[in-house]
């Protein structure tokens, strides 16, 4: 019982907060503009315009995904709440996933980080963990690139994961939103 406990109130945390941010069905049609430029959808890159849909043969590993790239999008956006949010569901996620545990820690400690600094240089260690695990996964479909910016984690450079071949940069935000490139394309 404690193990189903221990997987599940993490579970159940996520599925809470998602429905909070619904709203009335009056509200239907400004509701979803409002949620889906809240999330990051995987059809979609963060200017708005199609990509191929990014599915991993892993089930359990594409829902992380999909929080990872939540957490992405909120270090960009250099906003520390959404970026807990985030963190918060792969840590569970990554729970259910073997290998996961190591990954699963790190986002923990991005939960429990005070400041945005501290969250991007966490997630430069979340991402080195969590590109092996994709890699090994493989994609059902869509592209994935793993990009780099060498001036992250005080120059010492950092990784992340991308479904766009343009730069985004999680470590910078609005300071160097561009800085970076892609090394690698996993297809």
């Amino acid at each position: 019982m404690k193990k189903v406990t221990k997987w599940a109130l993490p579970v159940a945390m996520i599925v809470f907060l998602s429905a909070c941010g619904s709203k009335n069905e009056e509200d239907n049609t400004s509701s979803h503009q409002d949620s889906t430029a809240h999330e990051h959808h995987e059809g979609m890159d963060m200017g708005g315009k199609e990509t191929s849909k990014v599915v991993l043969k892993d089930d359990k590993l594409n829902a992380v995904y999909q929080h990872y790239i939540h957490l992405t999008t909120a270090l960009i956006n250099s906003d520390t709440a959404e970026a807990k949010i985030a963190a918060s569901a792969i840590e569970a996620g990554l729970g259910q996933v073997p290998q996961g545990s190591q990954a699963a820690k790190t986002a923990s400690e991005i939960t429990e980080a005070k400041d945005i600094e501290s969250q991007r240089t966490l997630y430069s260690a979340l991402s080195d963990k969590f590109i092996p695990l994709v890699k090994k996964a493989g994609l059902n479909s869509g592209e994935l690139y793993v990009d780099f910016c060498p001036m992250a984690n005080k120059d010492k450079g950092g990784y992340w994961l991308s479904a766009q071949k343009e730069i985004k940069n999680p470590y910078m935000g609005d300071k160097m939103i561009s800085c970076g490139e892609v090394k690698e394309t996993i297809n």
